[in-house]
């Protein structure tokens, strides 16, 4: 992806200026962003989703000043009439389970496959919204059919109404009125509060970035060192009180113990690249409700291109590739044909061929596993 070309996606601004001028900094609203877009979906294919169990799904309705939310799977008979105002269906991970929503991120990739979440669409009947309301991520908000009004504002208050299904602001004071057409984007950073209320029966997608939280992250990492060492502790030293260590104090814990503690902990933090891998592998892993199809029983044909499950996470660093939160190990030409494979999603029969014996039997496995697939 070229960072210096201008975008009609980004209001005519490069990728490198609006990540310079406006990621995490200021709201971008573009007009017209994407020419002729039409919705990735059908609206009947959007609700037949919402009734899946594997789909995480969430009808919001407005009945004067009172909110209430259900939670999926919402099979059709639970969504009002579409003739009713003041309701919202919310389909997380669209792009999950359909080849068109999928596309949608793509343009988007220049912000980086690491933070980048999901598609979530929005379809809501005339009036429907999820109120004013905070994220605490980057997102950009596609209009993809029909008209949404957009309040938009900084938060200098962010006390929610007290009692209500929803994270809704007390106060929120709107700095831009904005309505959307087929096609608009606008993109917020976090703490901006929004309000989007839909003007006749609309649909909306949210391509948003996951932003973990500093606690969240290091509680992640240490179980997943963890969980690695775990597979190692055979033969790992064990503590053993010093001589003579009988006490008087039965409910004192013993210095030698505090200071296997630290030796352990040293351990962990001196690990050889055990907090990158575990970080490529949470960042990699599948979502609880995604599953795969496992692959035909055929011999893989090295002939023919590979191109990577739309459900598929793969990243890499300097020393490893990862996939689906696994981690291995790669170099030389290897290393640079997987990356093309994460940085393209698709590797072409050439750069296939090159792959040494142990890269195509793991390429083997993930084709069995339904992770990757030949065409």
């Amino acid at each position: 992806m070229d960072l210096h070309r201008p975008l009609v996606l980004l209001a005519g601004l490069t990728p490198a200026q609006f990540m310079q001028r406006h990621w995490q900094r200021k709201p971008l609203l573009a007009r017209a962003a994407w020419p002729g877009l039409r919705p990735p979906l059908s609206r009947a294919a959007l609700f037949a989703l919402a009734a899946r169990d594997d789909v995480e799904s969430r009808l919001v309705r407005r009945q004067g000043g009172r909110w209430t939310v259900r939670h999926g799977p919402l099979p059709r008979r639970a969504l009002p009439p579409l003739k009713q105002p003041r309701w919202t269906l919310l389909v997380q991970g669209v792009d999950l389970h359909d080849d068109a929503a999928h596309r949608l991120l793509q343009p988007f990739r220049f912000v980086g496959d690491a933070r980048l979440d999901d598609l979530m669409i929005s379809y809501a009947s005339d009036g429907g919204g999820v109120g004013p309301h905070l994220d605490a991520y980057d997102v950009f908000l596609l209009q993809v059919h029909g008209r949404r009004r957009w309040r938009i504002g900084r938060v200098r208050d962010r006390r929610c109404v007290d009692g209500a299904p929803l994270k809704l602001l007390r106060h929120f004071q709107p700095r831009h009125d904005w309505l959307l057409e087929p096609g608009d984007l606008l993109y917020l950073p976090p703490g901006w509060g929004h309000d989007g209320v839909a003007e006749g029966e609309c649909m909306t997608a949210s391509i948003g970035f996951r932003a973990p939280g500093l606690h969240d992250l290091a509680r992640a990492l240490m179980q997943a060192v963890a969980d690695e060492l775990a597979d190692d502790a055979e033969g790992a030293p064990r503590y053993r009180d010093p001589a003579g260590a009988g006490t008087t104090h039965p409910a004192r814990i013993v210095p030698a113990l505090q200071s296997f503690a630290r030796t352990a902990w040293r351990r962990v933090a001196r690990a050889p690249d055990a907090l990158e891998r575990a970080l490529g592998q949470w960042l990699t892993e599948p979502k609880a409700q995604v599953w795969f199809e496992r692959g035909g029983a055929a011999e893989p044909q090295r002939s023919r291109a590979l191109r990577l499950d739309r459900r598929t996470r793969m990243l890499y660093d300097a020393r490893h590739v990862y996939i689906n939160g696994e981690a291995l190990r790669a170099t030389g030409v290897d290393a640079q044909c997987l990356h093309r494979l994460a940085d393209e999603r698709s590797l072409d029969a050439a750069q296939r061929a090159r792959l040494g014996a142990g890269a195509r039997a793991v390429v083997a496995q993930w084709l069995s596993s339904g992770w990757v697939h030949e065409h």
